[in-house]
């Protein structure tokens, strides 16, 4: 089950890192430094959409839920339990902001990773996970 976690972020994490890598090239920017931030924020994206796809329902979600056990598809929320992956999601939250490198907007994209993340995983999520 863990190597099919691994493959699965893998596969939502290359996505991130591409968007990081190429919105750093666009912007004449050393790549190497964001490869981490997308890295990171790919894998707490996915742990995001795995939790949701447990505590959300179909029509606030815009798809069905329930999809990971009813598939047997690997998750977060069943491989850590759901206050394990709350709690690896705002890990994961807070390693991206911190590698994120020092350039002009590096605060407001802080913010914005910030505000997306309490968007994904709403705080009684992390109530309950405490």
């Amino acid at each position: 089950m863990l190597a099919d976690i691994v493959h699965q972020r893998a596969k939502t994490g290359a996505l991130f890192v591409a968007a990081a890598v190429a919105g750093a090239q666009a912007a004449g920017a050393e790549t190497g430094p964001w490869r981490r931030f997308g890295e990171r924020l790919g894998e707490a994206y996915q742990v995001a959409d795995d939790l949701r796809d447990v505590a959300s329902d179909a029509v606030e979600l815009g798809k069905p839920v329930g999809r990971d056990v009813a598939l047997d598809r690997p998750s977060a929320a069943r491989q850590y339990g759901f206050g394990g992956a709350v709690r690896r999601f705002e890990a994961l939250v807070a390693d991206s902001m911190d590698a994120i490198p020092t350039c002009p907007g590096a605060g407001a994209l802080r913010g914005m990773v910030q505000l997306e993340a309490r968007r994904l995983v709403p705080q009684e999520w992390l109530k309950h996970a405490a």
